[in-house]
């Protein structure tokens, strides 16, 4: 019964690999909407998973972790005195304007954090070194983003809000599908970004030949070394979130209930309860997930049609290959399981060159674009079972055309 269905897959081979060539688009959709679901909920995580803190607090209206109200900087040393607590560092978020040499802005996501603390590191540094942050004006921006923010090379100077920004190093990888580009810089700095406004010179000029006068506004880039060095940060100044490391054998859900009643008007979440708090917003507070998922249930249909499709032709024309084996004896079980199995054959035919194409392409896209395409070994094993009852569950279409088969048709002209 193998040689009957091989060769019913192989006879027609250009028909065979329009047939593998559908399957190959059906799972590679599937896979590829998969892998941007999985890449874009990890994406949503990557500040936390650079942590090591056991616990987070932020405000209490906290929506997801980058929309939060704001939290004086003084609630680090309130934390730092409650029993349980070995360390307490202040992280800040947020959002500031990126000015390019050629006066061309980017909306830029701002995280402070203290290049010689313990609980937060940017990952992944390629170029320079995190204790250059200490510096006044000094950042860090991730490779993907280099041609984004208009930045060539380590040492030139750029411009947020209306201070320099001198690029100290680059990273790999620190990207997030739904934010702005990720830029690294100190507490201080930071904080001097955020409190700076945006300021221009208005120059105006008589038009020749006309009464009219035309006024632009002109932008003087800062030049660091003349800018003030930006001042400490300070009890009343704004943060976004405090780090804290446990000490060794603390119960964190008892330290969490310690820390909140200690710091009012905030929320504890151990580091696990916030990647979840924050996964299930974009999850299920936005239409991300639903549209990723119907084009994977789109996916499936495609394949279903198409694998189903091209079972029934290849039963059809071979009706009197069939109609012999019921003339011989053959059982309607064994009939069918040279069509099952045809459906096997094609299933992992169309799988394994799938799965070698969506790994490419999730490479290409992380190394070119910092856009994650995250194919897990789960996810890989779920798809192959996908492809599977895809594929079997097709042959039901051409199962009911051999059902009714005559054996009586190998006698007719």
């Amino acid at each position: 019964m193998v040689s009957v269905a091989r060769k019913n897959l192989l006879e027609d081979l250009p028909r065979f690999l329009v047939a593998q060539a559908g399957i190959m688009f059906a799972v590679s959709l599937v896979t590829i909407q998969t892998g941007i679901f999985n890449g874009f909920t990890r994406s949503t995580t990557q500040i936390m998973e650079h942590s090591q803190a056991d616990i987070w607090v932020t405000s209490e209206s906290i929506v997801h972790l980058e929309l939060s109200l704001p939290i004086p900087a003084s609630k680090v040393n309130d934390a730092q005195k409650v029993v349980g607590v070995a360390n307490a560092e202040p992280l800040m978020l947020r959002g500031a304007i990126w000015r390019n040499s050629l006066q061309e802005i980017v909306l830029v996501r701002i995280i402070g954090f203290n290049p010689n603390g313990q609980l937060f590191t940017p990952q992944n540094v390629t170029q320079g070194n995190i204790t250059a942050l200490a510096q006044p004006y000094t950042v860090m921006v991730d490779g993907t983003n280099l041609t984004t923010l208009n930045v060539s090379d380590v040492g030139e100077v750029e411009e947020i809000a209306t201070l320099p920004a001198r690029v100290v190093g680059v990273t790999q990888g620190n990207r997030s599908i739904i934010s702005n580009p990720f830029v690294f810089t100190s507490l201080e700095n930071a904080n001097a970004y955020a409190n700076s406004g945006q300021s221009a010179t208005l120059s105006c000029k008589l038009q020749a030949g006309s009464s009219d006068i035309q006024c632009t506004n002109v932008y003087t880039q800062p030049d660091p070394e003349t800018t003030a060095a930006p001042k400490p940060l300070a009890a009343s100044d704004l943060i976004t979130h405090v780090l804290i490391q446990a000490q060794p054998g603390e119960n964190l859900q008892v330290l969490k209930q310690r820390i909140e009643t200690a710091l009012p008007n905030t929320r504890a979440f151990t580091q696990a309860e916030l990647i979840r708090h924050n996964q299930q917003f974009w999850q299920q507070r936005t239409g991300i997930g639903f549209i990723l998922g119907l084009s994977t249930v789109v996916g499936v249909i495609v394949g279903v049609v198409v694998v189903g499709q091209i079972l029934y032709s290849s039963v059809t024309d071979h009706l009197k290959e069939f109609g012999t084996l019921k003339a011989m004896g053959a059982s309607d079980w064994k009939i069918y399981s040279v069509i099952v199995e045809q459906s096997l054959w094609m299933a992992i035919l169309g799988y394994i060159p799938s799965m070698i194409l969506c790994y490419g392409v999730g490479a290409w896209t992380m190394a070119t674009q910092g856009i994650m395409i995250l194919i897990t070994p789960m996810s890989a094993i779920a798809i192959f079972g996908v492809t599977v009852l895809m594929c079997v569950g097709s042959a039901a279409f051409a199962i009911q055309k051999v059902t009714r088969v005559d054996p009586a048709i190998v006698f007719k002209a």
